[in-house]
């Protein structure tokens, strides 16, 4: 397989290529250790304070005990920190298929997220998680030609073996020479500096930043058509990076420095391209380094998708409250959100319905830079107590992951 540039079709995208990555559908992939184990305060709030969240219902013990849950929970994209292998060592032939990358030195762009979220994870639990390919897909993209679109599932149980979510994402891998030669073609993008006006408008958008909180949001008080609180992210810099991934993890290139990411740079040298100074250094450092980036044909460094999917949930867990639910979310990272942009939140409440006893609230958000451009529209649907019941928390689709992984696989086919 292809984990090394020198290799021969490394980088190339080709029938081989969709037919390797086809053989390993259902077959659940081999899992580093996660950047966290358990659920706990440092944890949490380190996770949440990396996407600009200070809700003491994840970062609190004695102000969460006093809520419904009656404990710390982890914020709904915390899953990230997370997930021990909830299955045991791969079999020969399913090592065999999950030898090397199909896809190594393609560029890699998330493009969808949805996650399903059926019961919080309380302080002191762990995580299970398989993670499998669910499908994968051909396409033409104006951006990158011809693309894989490639559909894995991450699927989450509690250490008791409950379900507790499931996350979809796709990714379009895209040869990076048709990236380039795209890139020439487009209108070069501008940084102008910020004004003292413009600062001035983002600061007063982080000042007027409201938590519902303890003030309970009631199904019967939401009117269709409503907005939430617009919030402000940005403008972004290395340093909300860095602080990002200190909560965050690594989560591509395995955590560790020296001698440990050496270890690590044997047995994958793909994950680690040589700098212009011929040392070898992780593939996620084009979202810190604007050359790394120009060099892979895109203008500026870059966020993650994953940052955009925290700052959506942010802006919907605040409007709802401590007594409301995140059923689900989805997003499409439709464009870049380069270092120095500014990301605006905002959503608003597009229909109310009463499904198989719970109480829905449905709306669309988005993020949207300071150029006027979507970067990411979504829909949410959020789970509402009424004056005569609390929220009751969604059944998931089947008890065990290994069952709802068939289920997942059946739902993508």
């Amino acid at each position: 397989m292809t984990t090394n540039e020198k290799d021969q079709g490394y980088g190339v995208l080709d029938a081989s290529s969709f037919e390797r990555a086809r053989q390993r559908t259902g077959v659940p992939q081999r899992l580093r250790p996660p950047h966290i184990t358990e659920v706990h305060a440092d944890a949490t709030r380190h996770f949440a304070y990396g996407y600009g969240d200070d809700n003491p219902l994840y970062c609190d013990p004695e102000y969460a005990r006093k809520t419904r849950w009656g404990s710390l929970i982890a914020p709904p994209n915390f899953l990230y920190c997370m997930g021990e292998s909830a299955v045991g060592d791969p079999t020969p032939e399913q090592r065999a298929l999950l030898k090397g990358d199909p896809f190594a030195g393609l560029g890699s762009y998330q493009a969808v997220m949805e996650f399903e979220y059926y019961r919080p994870l309380r302080d002191g639990d762990r995580c299970q998680m398989i993670r499998a390919q669910v499908g994968v897909q051909e396409k033409a993209s104006r951006f990158g030609g011809r693309t894989a679109h490639v559909t894995n599932d991450f699927l989450f149980a509690n250490g008791e073996g409950q379900v507790v979510a499931i996350q979809r994402g796709t990714w379009i891998n895209a040869e990076r020479h048709a990236t380039r030669e795209t890139a020439k073609k487009q209108d070069p993008l501008t940084f102008d500096p910020y004004t003292d006006e413009q600062l001035a408008e983002i600061d007063a958008c982080y000042d007027a930043e409201a938590r519902r909180g303890a003030q309970t949001l009631y199904f019967e008080d939401v009117v269709v058509g409503e907005e939430i609180q617009e919030r402000v992210k940005g403008p972004l810099t290395v340093t909300d990076v860095v602080v990002w991934h200190t909560g965050w993890g690594m989560q591509l290139t395995p955590p560790g420095a020296f001698g440990i990411s050496r270890r690590v740079r044997r047995k994958a040298p793909g994950l680690y391209p040589r700098n212009p100074r011929n040392i070898p250094d992780t593939v996620q450092r084009l979202h810190w380094e604007p050359e790394r980036a120009r060099e892979l044909g895109i203008p500026m460094s870059y966020d993650y998708g994953a940052m955009r999917e925290t700052w959506l949930t942010h802006a919907v867990t605040d409007w709802m409250g401590d007594d409301g639910w995140l059923f689900s979310l989805r997003c499409e990272h439709r464009k870049f959100n380069y270092i120095g942009d500014t990301t605006w939140v905002r959503g608003k409440v597009v229909d109310k319905v009463q499904v198989d006893g719970r109480n829905e609230v449905h709306l669309e958000v988005s993020c949207f830079n300071q150029r006027g451009e979507t970067t990411t529209p979504g829909t949410a649907v959020v789970l509402l107590p009424t004056r005569q019941a609390p929220v009751e928390l969604p059944a998931p689709p089947a008890d065990r992951l290994e069952e709802l992984l068939e289920l997942e696989i059946a739902r993508h086919a």
